[in-house]
């Protein structure tokens, strides 16, 4: 296998450790309505599991940082996958809405696992000043996810249940760590030396937060994707139940967002390549993004945006849809 080669299927591996906690958000999305029916409770209640997965999301963080630096980066991966995959299976069994809320936490606290890896193991296997163009990839890989997931859990829960669902993405997991184990080298000496009690890493995360350019980087990207992570929670009840988009038509709306992702990270790595840093392009992002959300608010507030149900359309206006 030439080193090309070996660079494309490192960077889909990466990705698909990355894609793996944005598929599990956006996949059961179109499935709210029907959760909600066969659980006996409301979409406002099962909304809570998503709730409950960035809950997880952001304490596996914390967990599995100090993790992968004492013990590497593959051990604390196959731990994560397999918590991920017991969950998995839990929530396609679960009869009750609080099991499902509790059984999406322990899902999120092992695909963390993959997100924190895969973001290590770009500084393990790559030169520094290729991280950046990576990371880019990697994004373009997660672009997708809103696309892909959305519309194939849609179509899985008209057809088979969503019960189904959380069956596709155990196995979604059990290939990834397939890959790991066989084609994803470990490059990283652990750090033997590291404590894991609570005094040296609460030192340890002391020593990041003391650090002015970290909170610049964290509420940049906390802020930006608030947003995000609101129309994600909110939008299977607004479509859905507000405007009865069916379970395809409303992964089809979905998937529009792919769009400004996998725009947005090839620009991103374009201007990479033409000798532009980091640095330059996130507050001219930052800019144009307070600049869409006021033309949303003001659109919003005067009601010149609206969803109308036609004869074999969903109309987005200003722009149509042809979803069924």
């Amino acid at each position: 296998m030439s080193a090309k080669q070996k660079h494309f299927f490192l960077i889909l591996i990466l990705g698909s450790l990355t894609a793996l906690g944005p598929f599990s958000i956006d996949m059961y999305l179109p499935s709210f309505p029907a959760i909600a029916k066969d659980l006996d409770t409301t979409i406002e209640r099962v909304a809570l599991s998503l709730s409950s997965y960035f809950v997880g999301i952001s304490a596996g963080q914390l967990l599995y940082g100090p993790l992968l630096d004492k013990y590497g980066r593959k051990k604390p991966l196959y731990i994560g996958l397999a918590v991920y995959l017991l969950a998995s299976f839990g929530c396609m069994m679960v009869n009750t809405v609080d099991g499902l809320i509790g059984l999406r936490f322990i899902q999120a606290i092992g695909s963390c696992a993959a997100a924190v890896a895969a973001v290590a193991m770009v500084r393990d296997l790559f030169p520094i000043e290729e991280n950046a163009k990576v990371f880019a990839l990697l994004m373009l890989v997660v672009g997708a996810s809103p696309m892909i997931a959305p519309t194939v859990g849609g179509y899985v829960t008209a057809s088979l249940g969503w019960h189904a669902i959380f069956l596709i993405l155990a196995g979604i997991a059990v290939v990834i760590l397939l890959a790991v184990i066989f084609a994803l080298p470990d490059k990283y000496i652990p750090n033997r030396n590291l404590s894991l009690k609570p005094g040296p890493m609460l030192a340890s995360f002391w020593e990041v937060l003391k650090n002015p350019q970290f909170f610049t980087y964290v509420f940049t990207g906390a802020l930006s994707f608030a947003g995000l992570f609101a129309y994600v929670a909110g939008s299977p009840l607004v479509f859905m139940e507000m405007y009865h988009v069916s379970e395809k038509g409303y992964g089809w709306i979905f998937a529009g967002l792919s769009v400004g992702f996998i725009g947005s990270s090839q620009v991103n790595s374009w201007l990479l390549k033409r000798g532009f840093t980091s640095r330059q392009i996130i507050p001219v992002a930052l800019t144009v993004q307070v600049l869409a959300g006021l033309v949303f608010v003001l659109v919003a507030m005067n009601g010149w945006m609206g969803l109308n149900r036609r004869i074999g359309y969903v109309v987005y206006h200003p722009v149509m849809y042809r979803l069924y």
